[in-house]
């Protein structure tokens, strides 16, 4: 695959849809659905990002009513109020601010930069990944980085299992409680290691591998001990608080669960790890991913200085992006320059130490060969120089009337192909919308 390409994106997010639209968007896998996008011929590359507060998709292809018509199957069955639609340059954009965690429930947070690569490498495993995708994702990584690395965005509370201790300790004091996490997965560990330096004296870790829930209490610096979920009736009714992070598809807690005691409960699952029904029980508090806004609200305000640096970081990255891009496609067209000049060297070339031999009487001494072929390399590089610096510098002032007749007078079958606009205009593939610069451009 080349670098030409038109992104289009959609997402449902926390902040478009609720926790059951998340649920009825997220797939079963990110690395199947990507699959799933490569087999519609249309669709080039592919990139599936599934969280419990986002799932989003890009395809990368030659015209973006294929992409809105392969997407919009992808999400068939969603509320379309809570669908956010993107096109070339806002969703390359929207991917870097994704990596750096301006998209997050908890602005900084450092979980989805690690989602990110998963999601990556799961469309790379799919051969989801071309060389369009390749520039956006692992540009989206590095400046995700580079935010970490370079401001204050994720001091304080940095996930989702930080902020649901943060949440449940609001509400009453831990001190000598018991807690209870259920799931031992990436967002259950972080909320058992928040939740051991709240007070409490002892931590139950329920786990559907109860092998994995023990290696996390050994972690931990408080008395605990290690479950499966079938022992939930028996732990949950005395635990002062529950957290609740699994990828089970029905919820795992309901009435029966719970007695006559005040318990906290935040259920972090997507789909729900707590059935709804249990938030009427008086003496029960439930919270889920809606609730977080409390949490996230106050670390905002006090991250505000160093997310307007990483917006300015991203601008300037995503120029940067649009640079590689550019550069890209103008070494498409150079490279297809030489391969037609390649192809005449090599076919005059026989030519020329035909005669030669002829007029020789016989063939001709490697040494000799040698210098016709020099000879003949020369000429080819000398001549191509002069309009592959022209052409390179045409692509950085987006002057593609130059690109596309250069594409013309040396690939035979560029009329025969959508590739670009006519007229001059900006070619489709590259940019999207004729009109629009070029781009590229948590939550567990």
């Amino acid at each position: 695959m080349n670098s030409a390409g038109v992104v289009t994106g959609a997402r449902i997010t926390h902040e478009s849809g609720t926790v059951d639209d998340l649920a009825a968007a997220s797939p079963e896998s990110q690395r199947r659905s990507v699959a799933d996008f490569l087999s519609v011929p249309e669709v080039e590359e592919a990139l599936v990002l599934s969280t419990c507060n986002r799932v989003e998709a890009y395809v990368v292809t030659t015209d973006s009513a294929v992409g809105r018509a392969a997407i919009g199957e992808f999400f068939d069955g969603t509320d379309d109020d809570a669908l956010v639609w993107s096109d070339h340059d806002e969703s390359l954009k929207h991917l870097l601010r994704v990596a750096c965690g301006l998209e997050s429930v908890v602005l900084g947070e450092d979980q989805i930069i690690g989602q990110v690569r998963r999601a990556y490498e799961d469309a790379r495993t799919a051969g989801g990944i071309g060389s369009l995708l390749e520039m956006a994702v692992t540009k989206a990584i590095h400046v995700g980085e580079r935010a970490r690395t370079e401001t204050k965005i994720n001091e304080g509370v940095v996930s989702l299992g930080s902020a649901a201790a943060r949440l449940a300790t609001s509400e009453r004091s831990l001190e000598g409680a018991t807690g209870l996490v259920v799931g031992a997965g990436e967002m259950g560990r972080l909320a058992a290691r928040n939740l051991a330096e709240t007070g409490v004296s002892e931590l139950v870790v329920a786990n559907r591998t109860v092998s994995h829930a023990t290696h996390l209490i050994e972690e931990l610096d408080v008395d605990g001990r290690a479950v499966s979920l079938q022992s939930l009736e028996t732990v949950a009714e005395r635990a002062t608080v529950i957290v609740t992070a699994t990828g089970s598809d029905e919820p795992l807690l309901d009435r029966r669960h719970f007695g006559d005691s005040d318990q906290v409960v935040v259920d972090l699952g997507q789909p729900r790890d707590v059935d709804p029904s249990v938030a009427g029980l008086e003496p029960v508090t439930v919270f889920d991913l809606d609730d977080l806004e409390t949490v996230t609200q106050r670390t905002q305000g006090k991250r505000a200085e160093a997310a307007a640096a990483v917006e300015t970081m991203i601008e300037r990255e995503f120029d940067h992006l649009q640079s590689q891009y550019k550069r890209a496609r103008a070494d498409d067209v150079i490279g297809t320059m030489y391969e037609s000049a390649e192809r005449i060297k090599a076919r005059e070339l026989e030519t020329a130490v035909s005669r030669l031999e002829d007029a020789k009487g016989g063939e001709l001494t490697d040494e000799q060969r040698d210098i016709v072929e020099s000879m003949a390399d020369s000429l080819v590089s000398q001549l191509l120089a002069p309009p592959t610096k022209s052409l390179r510098e045409a692509a950085q002032e987006d002057d593609w009337r130059t690109i596309n007749t250069a594409l013309q007078l040396f690939d035979p079958d560029f009329g025969s192909r959508d590739d670009g606009g006519e007229h001059g205009e900006r070619p489709q593939s590259l940019f999207g919308a004729a009109s629009g610069p070029i781009g590229a451009t948590d939550d567990d």
